[in-house]
């Protein structure tokens, strides 16, 4: 089913439960939502970006994160500031211990999201999911950019919002130890 096929019978409100069924129905989108009910709809993620978030798993394997608690194209349930709930589906997520199987889990034991930067998505990675993944108190944002250095900003969550820590190639990121950045 095409998005276009999807659209036509969108509800008047979209919950997550909604966005299972659109990502079931249409396998060349990944629909996202935010807690106040944009809906945002992205086509799977190129080549470039599949070797980033490939090469940041190996990194964290290597580095003695458990497989368990790290995940690619996982489910997000984002609490919004007053009341309602968003899907999110970053790059990378790591989590402080194991999680439950679902498809839109909780933020509560994250401690770690990536977002890799694609064309078109800039201003959602940049700006909207940042602040949502603040709201939702998740200690740490990376973005990385499709750059030519593919270049790695590190987000620590202060006071409710992040603060940049640190900005580097990626190959410097995979040059150190995931122990150093806090990963647990």
């Amino acid at each position: 089913m095409s998005s276009e096929a999807v659209g036509r019978h969108m509800p008047p409100v979209v919950t997550l439960d909604d966005l299972t069924a659109m990502m079931a129905a249409d396998e060349h989108h990944r629909y996202e939502i935010s807690p106040e009910g944009v809906l945002s709809i992205m086509p799977p993620p190129g080549y470039a970006h599949a070797i980033i978030a490939t090469r940041l798993m190996l990194w964290l394997a290597q580095g003695g994160v458990p497989a368990d608690r790290v995940a690619q194209a996982v489910g997000l349930r984002i609490p919004g500031r007053h009341g309602g709930v968003g899907g999110r589906i970053p790059d990378l997520v790591v989590w402080s211990k194991e999680q439950a199987d679902g498809v839109w889990l909780p933020v509560a034991d994250v401690l770690l999201v990536i977002e890799i930067v694609s064309p078109g998505s800039e201003g959602v990675d940049t700006v909207t999911k940042r602040s949502e993944y603040a709201a939702a108190g998740i200690p740490q944002y990376w973005m990385v950019d499709q750059d030519q250095a593919q270049t790695v900003t590190m987000h620590r969550l202060d006071g409710g919002h992040y603060a940049v820590r640190a900005t580097m190639p990626l190959a410097w990121v995979l040059n150190t130890d995931p122990a150093e950045h806090d990963l647990g």
